[in-house]
């Protein structure tokens, strides 16, 4: 009788312990907003971006839940960013999670001042020499998240 006791316990335990991981899995796919990394590869190493502003909205039943940050601005969040060293017209490859759409500014004291082209998730380094200011704005279906970077061309 107790081994059977002992056997239905552990079944429950275990029974209870699958139910909790699907549970906290659940809760993961549903986080909201979401934490969307991004990063920049030249050379074939990896560079994180500084994430800014971002607008997530999602429905729940007839409701509208929205998250929507205010930041620094790219200029701003730059002074505090380590340029990343590189040589002129390299290319620069964009990583975002979940392929949103981008596009790509050019940032001065003054603010933004152009786009950027933008192929294949790339963009090509100036050829003058300086520090640079990039601003990733990408948009998903149902949110957008300004990234910033700075290059610095010798």
């Amino acid at each position: 009788m107790k081994r059977l006791l002992a056997v239905i316990l552990i079944g429950i335990l275990l029974v209870m312990t699958a139910c909790s991981s699907e549970s906290n899995n659940k809760e993961n796919e549903n986080e909201f907003p979401p934490t969307m990394k991004g990063t920049i590869e030249v050379n074939r190493k990896q560079y994180d971006l500084a994430m800014g502003n971002f607008k997530w909205e999602r429905k729940q039943g007839m409701e509208t839940e929205v998250v929507e940050t205010d930041a620094a601005s790219p200029d701003q969040i730059a002074e505090n960013f380590d340029a990343i060293p590189i040589g002129q017209s390299e290319s620069i490859l964009i990583h975002l999670e979940d392929e949103p759409t981008i596009t790509v500014y050019l940032w001065d004291d003054n603010g933004r001042q152009q786009e950027v082209s933008v192929s294949n998730n790339q963009i090509e380094a100036p050829e003058s020499a300086g520090k640079y200011v990039y601003e990733v704005l990408a948009e998903w279906s149902n949110g957008e998240v300004s990234y910033t970077f700075v290059v610095e061309i010798k």
